[in-house]
C-alpha cells in the first residue's frame, strides 16, 4: 500500500485524537494533557522521544533504516483564549477553544509519525517531529530551538516543513503556497500616555492623556499612509485603547495596545521608527511623557524557493494536480515557524479545511469562536507530511550520490 493508501486507514484514530485534543484545548507554553495525549499517540513506534524543559514540547526521532540527512515536521498544539459557539458535540467547555486548527496540525503530524515508522525500511536518513507548544503569541519555536530541536539528530535538517488549517478562502483538501514571503512579521505595542488628573469641568487646570492618544491612534495610520511605500506594505491596527473611570473625571494616564505587521526588514525599520517618532512627537505637542515597549514579536515567514516548489510537485503527484494552488500574495497573520526555516530552507503551507457546504469565502475565519474545520483533510495532511519528509530524504540522498560519484 501506498503511504496516502495507509493514511486513509487511519482517518479514524486521528479524528479520534483531534477530538480529544480538541475537548481539552489548553494556552501558552505549559500544555500537560495535550503533551501526553501526544506522548501516548506516539508510543510504541520506536521513536526517540523528548520533552522540553521550559515548556511543554515533544520531539520525536525516527531513524531511517540507511545514513542520509535530517528532514523537520512540525505541529503546533496550543489554542486560543477563545469562547467556543460552534455546537459541536466535542466542542470545548471553558474559556479557550482550538480556534485556529492547531489540534488538526497535532493529529496529522502524529499520524505522519504512524506512517513513517510504518516505512522506517525506505527512509535514507532521520525525521524530526516537532511538536510546538506556545505559538499564539509565546515564541514556542524559538524556544525550542534554544533547546536544541535542530540539533535532535545530530545534524541539522537539510528541510522543514509545516502544514496549517484554513477554515475559509481555500477549499477542504486544497494545498496552498507561495514562494517567498509567505506571512507577514509581526510587533506587538504598548503606549502608555501620561498626564495630571483633574476635574473633567476644568481640563485646563489637568494634562489630559486622552486626546493625546486618540491623536496617536489617528497620527499612526496617516504615517504609514505617508511614509510607507504602498508597494511594501504594513498594517497598525490598534486594538485596545483603555482610559478613565467615569464622565467627569480626567485621569492621569491611558494606554493603547497596537499589532504591526511588514514583509521585509527594510519595512519593518521604517514602520517601527515611524511609529517611535509619531507618538513621542504627539505626546511632547500636548506637554505629555509616554511610555513605549515595543516587542518584535515574530519575523516575516519566508519560503524557501525550492522547498516551497518540492512541496507543490509532492502534493501534485500524490493527491492531484487539482489539489495544489499557487498563493499571488503573502498572508496578513504571522507565525513563529518563521523562526525554524530562517534558520534551515523550508516552506510553510496552507491547507483549505473549510467545511462542506460552506461558502469559501464567507465560512467563519480561523479564530472565531464559530470557526469549523473539515476533518476530512486529516489523512492526506498526514500523507503529505510523511511524504515530504521519505522523499526530501531521498532527494538529498540521491544529490549526494551523484556529487559523490562526481568527485570521483
Amino acid at each position: 500500500m501506498s503511504i496516502r493508501e495507509d493514511a486513509a486507514t487511519l482517518q479514524g484514530d486521528l479524528v479520534q485524537l483531534r477530538r480529544a485534543l480538541h475537548r481539552e484545548p489548553e494556552l501558552g507554553l505549559h500544555l500537560p494533557r495535550t503533551q501526553e495525549k501526544v506522548l501516548t499517540a506516539l508510543d510504541g513506534l520506536g521513536l526517540e522521544v523528548g520533552t522540553g524543559t521550559s515548556l511543554s514540547s515533544v520531539t520525536a526521532v525516527l531513524r531511517g533504516a540507511r545514513p542520509g540527512p535530517t528532514v523537520l515536521l512540525r505541529g503546533d498544539m496550543d489554542a486560543l483564549p477563545v469562547v467556543e459557539r460552534t455546537g459541536l458535540d466535542f466542542a470545548a467547555r471553558a474559556d479557550r477553544m482550538h480556534a485556529c486548527g492547531h489540534d488538526l496540525h497535532t493529529a496529522m503530524l502524529a499520524g505522519a509519525a504512524q506512517l513513517l515508522s510504518a516505512h522506517a525500511d525506505r527512509l535514507a536518513g532521520d525525521v524530526v517531529f516537532m511538536f510546538q507548544p506556545g505559538e499564539e503569541g509565546f515564541d514556542g519555536a524559538g524556544k525550542m530551538l534554544d533547546e536544541g530541536v535542530l540539533d535532535a539528530t545530530g545534524s541539522r535538517p537539510v528541510a522543514a516543513y509545516a502544514l496549517h488549517v484554513i477554515s475559509q478562502h481555500i477549499p477542504a483538501g486544497v494545498f496552498a503556497a507561495r514562494r517567498g514571503p509567505f506571512l507577514s512579521a509581526a510587533d506587538t505595542v504598548r503606549v502608555t500616555v501620561r498626564g495630571a488628573g483633574g476635574h473633567g469641568s476644568m481640563p485646563h487646570q489637568a494634562l489630559d492623556p486622552i486626546p493625546a492618544a486618540c491623536e496617536m491612534v489617528l497620527a499612526l495610520q496617516t504615517m504609514v499612509s505617508r511614509r510607507i511605500d504602498i508597494h511594501d506594505p504594513v498594517v497598525i491596527t490598534v486594538g485596545a485603547l483603555h482610559a478613565g473611570t467615569q464622565d467627569n473625571v480626567i485621569p492621569d494616564e491611558a494606554y493603547f495596545e497596537a499589532t504591526v505587521r511588514s514583509y521585509s526588514p527594510a519595512a519593518h525599520a521604517r514602520v517601527k521608527d515611524g511609529f517611535l517618532r509619531t507618538v513621542r512627537g504627539v505626546a511632547a505637542a500636548h506637554g505629555l511623557s509616554v511610555e513605549i515597549d515595543y516587542a518584535e514579536l515574530y519575523p516575516v515567514t519566508v519560503n524557501d524557493d525550492r522547498e516551497t516548489e518540492f512541496a507543490a510537485a509532492t502534493v501534485a503527484e500524490i493527491c492531484g494536480p487539482q489539489r495544489w494552488a499557487w498563493q499571488d500574495r503573502p498572508g496578513a497573520g504571522s507565525e513563529d515557524f518563521s523562526r525554524v526555516i530562517a534558520e534551515v530552507p523550508g516552506a510553510m503551507i496552507a491547507l483549505g479545511a473549510t467545511p462542506i457546504g460552506a461558502e469559501v469565502d464567507k465560512a467563519p475565519m480561523n479564530h472565531s469562536p464559530l470557526a469549523i474545520f473539515d476533518e476530512s483533510v486529516l489523512a492526506d495532511g498526514a500523507a503529505v507530511y510523511a511524504e515530504l519528509a521519505l522523499r526530501r530524504l531521498a532527494l538529498s540522498t540521491d544529490r549526494a550520490e551523484r556529487t559523490e560519484r562526481g568527485t570521483r
